[in-house]
């Protein structure tokens, strides 16, 4: 071998090797966003149970943002969110960690993929440069179990696919036949609106490892219902709801 063609292999494996450390910061960086999520929005709920939002104005050039409070659960599609804490009411809990909230808000937003950014929505009751930020449920597997029960009762289990959206519900194991198989389907009848919820939360699954290794089975030899890769699929079991 010639030393330009020694040269050109070891160029290739440094290649490479820096491809493989650039995705692997990219999964840290994911799991590091979503926990800081977690981190806050588990402080928050300590002082102020029924907090749904963090409402906020976000300045794109600098990627920075100014807390402004935080708001409950929407009463009716068209109603706005309650405030239950406005930024600057120093009689409330919340108060004394105003400057927790403004920062871990603003470092689980910084990656411009960061995973955060999907639990993001502009606020359509204000005017101008105001943006939501739904708290992350405290159990992200009891939150899917509930929804997909919701539109599928019988339902014990669902198959998640990790290259689509970061990770999708493909089929449900809807129950069990006479013979003891798994009735699966790829027939999911929920809404669109639910199917963002559940994409997202199931995304959210696939980015934590902590969550993924403790919810998500591999699958072996498992037939792809759209004929796709199937070396991200996963079986989730639904955790029992009330």
């Amino acid at each position: 071998m010639t030393p330009a063609a020694a040269n050109h292999d070891h160029l290739a494996i440094l290649a490479h090797q820096r491809e493989e450390l650039d995705i692997e910061r990219g999964r840290i960086e994911n799991a590091h966003c979503l926990a800081v999520l977690d981190h806050i929005s588990a402080m928050i709920r300590v002082l102020c149970p029924e907090a749904v939002h963090v409402t906020f104005a976000y300045y794109g050039k600098t990627r920075t943002l100014d807390l402004e409070g935080v708001l409950g659960a929407q009463s009716s599609p068209l109603g706005a969110c309650p405030w239950l804490w406005e930024n600057g009411d120093e009689e409330h809990p919340l108060a004394e960690i105003a400057d927790d909230i403004e920062l871990d808000v603003q470092r689980a937003l910084a990656p411009y993929r960061s995973p955060a950014w999907a639990t993001v929505r502009r606020n359509s009751a204000s005017d101008g440069n105001r943006w939501l930020l739904e708290l992350p449920p405290p159990d992200r597997a009891a939150r899917i179990a509930e929804l997909v029960r919701e539109y599928h009762p019988e339902a014990t289990a669902v198959i998640v696919d990790g290259h689509s959206a970061g990770g999708r519900i493909i089929e449900v194991v809807d129950g069990a036949a006479e013979d003891g198989t798994r009735n699966l389907t790829t027939r999911r009848r929920w809404t669109s609106e639910c199917d963002d919820v559940l994409t997202r939360l199931v995304g959210q699954l696939f980015a934590i490892p902590a969550l993924a290794g403790r919810h998500l089975t591999p699958l072996y030899d498992y037939r792809h219902p759209y004929g796709t890769s199937s070396d991200l699929v996963r079986l989730m079991a639904l955790p029992p709801t009330a």
